[in-house]
């Protein structure tokens, strides 16, 4: 079984920066893919950012240029340095995890991101 625990939501203001972490446990394949999504209020869950075990990246377009995703695999954590936040930027950021060659899926339960002044 594979855990994934977010944290680092908050409150922040619009233009601050927040830099949210995804601890994955357990039994955990690699290579996989770590990343995030997010829930915003009346939306449907979309993907904002994702990262192989090799580094390579994926970002949404409304993210670009501010936000950098990251990795450790000697900790099995990702990261999201997420700069110069938008007001749409709130919601509930999701990690999740898919190992490469079983394609099982992992999600973590969110954390709350607010960006308002």
């Amino acid at each position: 079984q594979v855990r994934l625990v977010e944290s680092g939501g908050a409150l922040v203001q619009p233009g601050g920066s927040l830099r949210l972490s995804c601890a994955a446990s357990g039994r955990i394949f690699s290579p996989n893919t770590m990343g995030w999504y997010r829930q915003r209020p009346g939306n449907e869950r979309e993907f904002v950012a994702d990262i192989f075990t090799g580094y390579n990246t994926n970002y949404a377009d409304s993210v670009k240029g501010r936000f950098t995703i990251s990795r450790d695999n000697a900790k099995n954590t990702v990261y999201l340095q997420m700069n110069s936040l938008k007001p749409e930027d709130t919601g509930v950021y999701y990690c999740k995890l898919v190992t490469t060659y079983s394609g099982s899926v992992y999600w973590g339960q969110g954390t709350q991101v607010t960006v308002s002044s």
